[in-house]
């Protein structure tokens, strides 16, 4: 009775496939994070140059505003 038991536990594989999706997450977890961190510092880079275009862009619209509507290219009939 006993070895009938353990020939049937040794044979049963109904945990192994959780196991292996399991693995397969950790694995896939652990290559993004290493992508992620391998690209890190170049996308600090892209967004700091962003945030100074749009940082420049602002301060030349604020500096040239008239306060009110400009006139100069609009068509003369």
């Amino acid at each position: 009775m006993f070895m009938n038991t353990v020939k049937t536990f040794l044979k049963d594989e109904n945990g192994a496939t959780a196991i292996e999706y399991g693995l397969i997450a950790a694995l896939v977890s652990v290559a993004a994070i290493a992508a992620l961190q391998a690209m890190g510092g170049s996308l600090v880079n892209i967004f700091g140059v962003v945030s100074g275009e749009l940082d420049s862009a602002a301060t030349t619209a604020s500096s040239g505003a008239s306060g009110g509507t400009d006139t100069s290219t609009t068509p003369t009939q």
